[in-house]
């Protein structure tokens, strides 16, 4: 049975795609410019990953081992191809301002890595499940990773929500300052590196102090050298 809670951990903290697997940085890097951006491909993602570990735990029992990867490939490309046309309909301007980015998503290695070393082992709920969780992890890193660069970059927050969310979003956009004139680095690729490497170090630094947190906890024996007390009477 399908432990969902560590699913949940995983995709989310321990084992994200992005800060800890570190992959698709393609996109993490080049769309998080604003949120919108990151919003927009992340969900993209989100969606792809989700559908493609539900269809391959659909087929793994007939696939065989000879063209199990060229059928992966083939239904990432399909749920891609939906997801392409689907927001060239219906967010257009966004389609555009994305550009090579969503049909990129084939080539992303964390969605066939997630179907190859866990849909296609696993029933159809827990695939499902990771699929979304794995997903999600992704999109969150890149929407902070985006709102970072943009209140930064620009000194906005929420600017252009409109172009994914429709006119209800119009009215969304935050300034910081009227009088910030922006940090070009933060809004330029050297800075997603940069941004990008803070939250990796921040999660290290939350993962070690609840490491030690929990040793204290437990009681663990300290390594190293310590001082030693004896007690009683030497006669």
């Amino acid at each position: 049975m399908a432990n969902y809670k560590e699913l949940t951990v995983n995709g989310l903290w321990k084992n994200n795609p992005a800060l800890v697997q570190v992959l698709g940085l393609c996109p993490l890097l080049a769309v998080s410019m604003n949120t919108v951006n990151s919003l927009g491909l992340g969900i993209a993602t989100m969606a792809v990953l989700t559908l493609s570990n539900l269809s391959v735990s659909i087929i793994r029992n007939i696939v065989s081992d000879a063209i199990r990867l060229p059928a992966f490939v083939l239904i990432i490309a399909s749920f891609t191809t939906v997801i392409d046309l689907l927001m060239k309909a219906f967010t257009y301007e966004l389609w555009q301002i994305l550009g090579i980015f969503i049909p990129l998503i084939v080539t992303n290695c964390m969605i066939l890595g997630r179907a190859d070393a866990y849909a296609s082992r696993n029933p159809l709920l827990p695939s499902l499940y990771d699929g979304f969780i794995m997903g999600l992890g992704f999109a969150l890193v890149m929407i902070v990773l985006g709102m970072i660069r943009e209140i930064i970059g620009m000194g906005t927050l929420f600017d252009g929500m409109d172009l994914l969310l429709g006119p209800v979003a119009a009215d969304w956009r935050i300034v910081i300052s009227e009088d910030y004139s922006g940090f070009l680095v933060a809004a330029l690729p050297p800075g997603a590196f940069i941004v990008c490497g803070f939250l990796m170090a921040a999660k290290n630094a939350i993962d070690m102090k609840i490491e030690e947190a929990a040793k204290a906890k437990r009681g663990d024996v300290v390594k190293g050298s310590k001082r030693v007390r004896t007690t009683g009477t030497i006669s």
